[in-house]
């Protein structure tokens, strides 16, 4: 089943928010340290011809002994500061992989910089020794006591925590944890899933269709509003920002969390809706990254199809369901009564399907979405209540 995470909110008291920010600028201090150490590596190895390496237990040895010369530092916890170095040591890593792979340059991981006080988002992590649950609270090393909102059971004792801050000041701790099936009854039923702009997602199910919310349409006056706040109130190069732009960027995150919550919440409870309702779902495997390129970049952005599919696949997974990833090409021109196929790719304002063939005639949506079924050896008779066999192609990851 793999792994879980459970993600809670926390309520920080003055006195903790201090130690955690305190905890922060340690750890970001000694993160900038490894950035510092290993550019001054590289640029001896490029000046010398030598070969001389930058990995954790060097990292670690620099940590042991920035902690016996530097009282500030030892003030703090060695757990997440030694975690900080184990994260270092991944980012530098990926990056080295994608230069010897040769990827082009905008799909590398970037070599980590310096982590700036005002622009660096806090994030603490713990290992079993580092903390530990106790009366519903949250104890973490160093004597930080934090109190969580526990919106939901964690099913078993996590093996470690990520403590972080997200734009708008607000602390969350994030446990994972063995995932467990939690398995539902047999329906008989079987759904293709079709993904579109003007719908969200059309199902071969007129009832779990999903219409598209536009929750950042709804909310793009306040956007609106608060961007020319800022452009007013932009600083000049070099010049730090005034209070009244913080005060209009924070309004503008906490519009952007709002809408994005939203999408997140519509997005599960659809997923939810689907996979309670059939055993099986034949998703089209839809990558939407190419639709930021086009004239439909902002609607397609606030449908979130990436998302609700992934909430859609996990959701399944959570609770066995069958999910089957089909392959988007020819989508639209296959014809899923006969299988013919058009000569000429619809335009994407001809919305009615026509078979040359056959002659059947249905929404250009909901007729790709019982070919979803097809592909996926999934008979489109399964979709009124009956579940034929079929051959399984490749199953969702």
């Amino acid at each position: 089943m793999g792994h879980a995470r459970y993600t809670y909110r926390l309520r920080v008291s003055p006195a903790a928010r201090s130690a955690l920010s305190t905890e922060w600028d340690r750890c970001r201090w000694v993160w900038n340290e490894c950035v510092a150490k290993s550019k001054a590596v590289h640029r001896h190895n490029k000046a010398t011809g030598q070969q001389a390496t930058c990995g954790p237990a060097q990292l670690d040895k620099m940590l042991t002994e920035a902690r016996a010369r530097t009282p500030w530092l030892r003030e703090g916890s060695s757990v997440p500061q030694q975690q900080i170095i184990r994260d270092f040591g991944r980012s530098r890593a990926k990056a080295h992989k994608d230069i010897r792979e040769r990827l082009p340059m905008a799909r590398r991981a970037g070599m980590p910089r310096h982590k700036k006080k005002r622009e660096a988002s806090a994030s603490l992590n713990y290992t079993r020794c580092g903390f530990r649950l106790k009366h519903g609270r949250l104890h973490l090393a160093g004597g930080i006591v934090l109190t969580v909102v526990w919106s939901r059971e964690l099913p078993a004792a996590p093996p470690s925590v990520r403590v972080y801050r997200d734009s708008l000041g607000h602390w969350y701790c994030s446990f994972v944890v063995p995932a467990q099936a939690q398995p539902l009854a047999e329906t008989g039923r079987v759904v293709g899933v079709d993904w579109g702009v003007k719908e969200t997602a059309t199902t071969t199910s007129d009832d779990h269709d999903l219409p598209h919310a536009g929750h950042g349409r709804k909310a793009q006056a306040k956007l609106t509003r608060y961007d020319r706040m800022m452009a007013r109130r932009r600083p000049k190069r070099g010049r730090p920002a005034s209070k009244g732009y913080r005060e209009a960027r924070q309004l503008r995150a906490v519009a952007y969390k709002k809408a994005a919550r939203q999408r997140q919440d519509t997005g599960r409870k659809w997923a939810k809706k689907v996979v309670r309702d059939h055993d099986a779902v034949a998703v089209e495997d839809f990558k939407p990254k190419f639709l930021a390129r086009t004239t439909m970049a902002r609607k397609a952005a606030d449908a979130a199809i990436g998302a609700t599919k992934q909430a859609l696949i996990e959701m399944g997974r959570k609770h066995g369901r069958d999910i089957r990833l089909v392959h988007p090409a020819y989508t639209t021109m296959d014809c899923a009564q006969c299988g013919t196929r058009a000569k000429h790719a619809l335009p994407l304002s001809e919305r009615t399907y026509t078979c040359t063939a056959c002659g059947a005639v249905s929404p250009r949506d909901k007729n790709s979405a019982r070919v979803m079924l097809v592909r996926a050896g999934l008979d489109p008779a399964g979709a009124e209540g009956t579940r034929p066999s079929g051959a399984p192609p490749q199953k969702a990851a």
